[in-house]
């Protein structure tokens, strides 16, 4: 089996072939929207979020709207995406930062997006990529993890360790899309406990394929 750096390429093509509507999943029409989905998608469906955000996007709009929300019913708005306590401190948090640090504006750097409250590097990737168009790392979900393992692309079981791997294979330019490809084929086929290597595209460069 070739190295990695050799398979990352034919994958990639692979892939994007296989997927040419890869994007992500999380409806959003500006980096603020974004943001807030994001943040509510931790341990929750991107489907689910999409649900509670169509209604909560026409009541919030700028960063002031959120920083002036009230705690208890916002809890109740976003009541089905789980961890309602956390996520509602981290959004109302976030929003209050934009205001007092940015005039209310999601910054486009990871240095500024990381020190906003509930956002950590994941988040300030999956921002800063589809946002911004700006590729600074690559976002690493369980969809990611698994079938980068999968494929012998890193050894690493922590999200901070396999991205600093990826993107030393993964050329820059597809950081942003890479992890798209992977959401969509672990969805389709590389399905966690029962992978479709059979119809896989890419079973001759996965070296756990089992045809």
């Amino acid at each position: 089996m070739k190295k990695a750096k050799e398979r990352i390429g034919p994958i990639l093509k692979r892939l994007g072939a296989a997927y040419p509507e890869a994007r992500c999943s999380l409806d959003h029409k500006n980096p603020l929207e974004l943001l807030v989905a994001t943040i509510l998608s931790a341990q929750c469906t991107d489907a689910r979020v999409n649900i509670v955000t169509k209604v909560l996007f026409k009541k919030y709009k700028p960063a002031h709207d959120y920083a002036v929300a009230n705690p208890a019913v916002f809890e109740e708005e976003i009541s089905s995406t789980r961890f309602l306590r956390n996520k509602t401190r981290s959004v109302l948090g976030m929003a209050n930062a934009l205001v007092d640090r940015h005039g209310g504006k999601v910054p486009d750097t990871m240095e500024e997006l990381v020190k906003l409250p509930g956002v950590g590097r994941k988040t300030a990737n999956v921002v800063l990529g589809n946002a911004f168009g700006k590729n600074e790392g690559v976002v690493v979900d369980t969809h990611v993890a698994r079938i980068s393992a999968l494929l012998k692309l890193t050894k690493q079981k922590d999200p901070v360790k396999i991205e600093r791997d990826l993107m030393k294979i993964v050329p820059r330019e597809e950081w942003t899309m890479f992890p798209h490809l992977m959401i969509h084929h672990g969805r389709a086929v590389c399905i966690a406990n029962r992978p479709k290597c059979a119809e896989c595209v890419i079973s001759e460069l996965c070296p756990s394929s089992s045809v």
